[in-house]
This record gives structure tokens, C-alpha cells and sequence, in this order.
């Protein structure tokens, strides 16, 4: 018997062979239960606590306030977001665990999880000056009282100088508030205008060279990390951002990509971690994706921001951008995270300056910042970003 097989026949079963890896693949994200959602073993998506638009009522921990859900908690759940970092710890060192506590169960009133508090660290312990050992301990009595209250992370930074200078606004698509650094941006100093790579070390820091921010913070991390370990408490290192070669005079440890690898070697330890950065990682002229791979792989990222760039010129010149139009790969970013089974917070930061939240008033923070709106967009973003990724997997 002659099998008849009619031209349409053929291009049907040609065009389901052409198509069948795509197929499969709606059949594997048809599997998985709609809408996807961020659970113990996912990322999670955070937001400052004052990135709702308002800060907090009556001050940090206020007895006017300990029973009001603040507004801007309310806005950040509105969008989705049930993780949040800060909460209104700070102050004087040591923290102290009631308060520690008393922010936890305000989020908590939230429907929020505070996940995460920046603690600064002393000057006299970032410079090895007389009075660190007591600046150590009371960072050490700090998070001691973090593990105590419950909150997992501690994030810090190691600034020699931050490069503040170097910053500017310039302006995107229709207006769009964008963020430039520029190491030659003239500067003016006593009448004077210097680029900012030539400005003199302020006289309250002086210069530091690698050798001895590192022998600072190897003597910092020694003390810290074991305590860290024991009070179950994750410590991250932001990045050198912007990351310029020289600051005022000094170098910073955080500045590359070896420095951060450098870090956690000194303590091999997953209570020593980073804040993995994708747009400071593109302004150093790295690969975001090989760069988060090598560090998630190794369970070193304990915070990580979510942001994009367009660089001109690796850690000299670069405009930080919406995260729809850099030059990282955003979505090969959170797909390495979610491969590598990273599960603490990313916060996608620095929003960009929309005219709806300049109409509102001015914003603060860094030039041609945004505000509210402009972290809804950065939040959808990567939410879609997130289910895509967890979906591929």
C-alpha cells in the first residue's frame, strides 16, 4: 500500500518539528503554577523602607509611632513587594536589640520582612585610627543584637573616599532624569575649576593606598566575621561606586572585581559576602553575568541591587540608565542568580527621574534620581525579569 502524503501534510509536520524546542518549552512553563511566586528557596525583590514615597512617621522608633503602619509601607506593598531593607536601624552604635526588634514587628504590621540594615562603620576602624578596637566591638555587639532580633543580613561599605564629585544629571529619552560620572568633570575648588580625578584629599581623611585599606579591613574582618557567624548574621560589602580609579587621593579596595574576590578570601566565610552590583560591575568594564555566576556560585552574594548602565569609559565615564536600555544583560543576570539557588534580597535601586514625581516636589539623592514612580518601574521590571527566570529553570 502506498502511503499519500498531501503538500499540506508535509509543511504541518515540518513546521511542528521547526517549532517543537519552543513547544516544549510552553509545555515546561505551563507547568509551573501561575502567577510565580518568590518563596523560601527564590529571590526576593526589596525596597528600601522609605522608597514608598514618604519617610517614616515621627522618626525612627517614636513612641508617637510604634503602633502606625507607615504610608510608605503601604505603597511598597501595593506594588508587590514584601521584603524591605533599612526599616529606621541606624543611629548611634551599638544597635540595640529592642530596636531592632520594634522595626521588625513594625514591617511585620506591613504584611513586610525586614531583611536587611546598613550599619556604618566608625572612621577610626576604616582608618586604623587610635579607638578602633572600641569602634570593633561595638560593631560586633551590633550585630550580635541583628541575630539576636532576627534580621539576617547586615550590609556595610569601605569607603577610603566615595567619588561623589564625579557625579551629574544628564538626560535620556523624553527627558528622563539619567545619572552621569565623568573622572574629568571639572570641579570647582576655591574659585577654581580642577578636574575631579586632580581634587586634593580632604583633611579629615588624608590619602590611603590599597595596602592600607586592606590591612584595615583584614584586621576588621578577623574580629567581625567569627562573631558574625556565631550570631547567624550575613555581612555585605557594597562595592566602590562609582568605582574611580583614585578618590581624592586614595585607592579603594572595592574598586575591581579582584578586590572583591580578594574580600572573601581574607575570611573564608559565608558570613563574608558582598553586595553583587550588575551596573558597577559594567562600569568596571566586567561581565555582569560571569562575574554574579562566579560569586553566587560560591554562596558569597548576601545582598544584590539590580541596575543598569551605559559605559564610555570602564570606571571613568558612564551614565546610569533605566534598566531597559543598558548595555547589561539583565534578564542573564537574574537567570544566574535563580540558577544558582541565590535567595536572599535584590533591590532594584536608584530609579530614574520621571517627570510625575518631579511634578511632586523636589527629589533627593543623586542627580537625575527619581522617585516613587520611578521605583514602580523599576519593580515591574524586575518582577517580570524574576518570573521569566524562574520559569526557565
Amino acid at each position: 500500500m502506498r502511503l499519500k502524503i498531501s503538500r499540506r501534510g508535509m509543511m504541518q509536520a515540518a513546521g511542528a518539528a521547526a517549532l517543537s524546542p519552543s513547544i516544549s518549552m510552553s509545555w515546561a512553563a505551563a507547568a509551573k503554577q501561575w502567577p510565580i511566586v518568590e518563596g523560601p528557596d527564590t529571590p526576593k525583590l526589596c525596597l528600601g523602607s522609605g522608597d514608598g514615597g514618604t519617610p517614616l512617621p515621627g522618626g525612627p522608633f517614636a513612641d508617637t509611632a510604634k503602633d502606625e503602619i507607615p504610608p510608605s509601607y503601604r505603597r511598597i506593598k501595593q506594588i508587590g513587594v514584601d521584603y524591605i531593607i533599612g526599616g529606621g536601624i541606624g543611629g548611634p552604635l551599638p544597635w540595640q536589640e529592642a530596636n531592632i526588634r520594634a522595626a521588625i514587628e513594625r514591617a511585620k504590621k506591613a504584611g513586610l520582612t525586614l531583611y536587611n540594615a546598613m550599619i556604618n562603620i566608625p572612621a577610626d576602624v576604616i582608618y586604623g585610627r587610635p579607638g578602633r578596637d572600641a569602634g570593633i566591638e561595638n560593631v560586633i555587639k551590633s550585630i550580635q543584637a541583628a541575630g539576636a532580633a532576627g534580621l539576617p543580613v547586615v550590609e556595610y561599605n569601605w569607603y577610603a573616599h566615595r567619588a561623589m564629585e564625579g557625579y551629574f544629571e544628564e538626560v535620556g529619552r523624553a527627558g528622563l532624569g539619567h545619572t552621569g560620572f565623568d573622572y574629568e568633570r571639572l570641579v570647582e575648588v576655591d574659585g577654581k575649576k580642577i578636574p575631579f580625578k586632580d581634587l586634593p584629599p580632604l583633611p579629615n581623611v588624608g590619602a590611603w593606598t590599597l595596602d592600607q585599606m586592606w590591612a584595615n579591613i583584614t584586621y576588621f574582618l578577623k574580629a567581625v566575621i567569627p562573631a558574625a557567624e556565631k550570631a547567624g548574621v550575613r555581612l555585605a560589602l557594597h562595592p566602590n561606586d562609582p568605582p574611580a580609579p583614585i578618590s581624592r587621593g586614595s585607592q579603594q579596595i572595592m574598586g575591581t572585581v579582584a578586590g572583591w574576590k580578594k574580600l572573601i578570601s581574607i575570611v573564608d566565610s559565608p558570613s563574608n559576602g558582598i553586595t553583587f552590583d550588575p551596573g558597577v560591575t559594567r562600569e568596571m568594564g566586567e561581565d555582569p553575568v560571569e562575574v554574579c555566576r562566579y560569586f553566587a556560585s560560591r554562596d558569597r552574594i548576601n545582598h544584590a541591587h539590580y541596575r543598569n548602565v551605559r559605559v564610555i569609559k570602564p570606571y571613568e565615564r558612564y551614565t546610569e540608565v533605566a534598566p531597559d536600555e543598558g548595555q547589561v544583560d539583565m534578564f542573564g543576570v537574574m537567570l544566574e542568580l535563580v540558577r544558582n539557588k541565590y535567595r536572599r534580597t535584590i533591590y532594584p535601586e536608584h530609579p530614574r527621574g520621571l517627570d510625575y514625581d518631579r511634578d511632586r516636589g523636589p527629589i533627593r539623592g543623586y542627580p537625575g534620581g527619581g522617585g516613587y514612580a520611578g521605583i514602580v518601574f523599576n519593580v515591574a521590571y524586575a518582577r517580570a525579569m524574576l518570573q521569566a527566570a524562574l520559569a526557565s529553570v
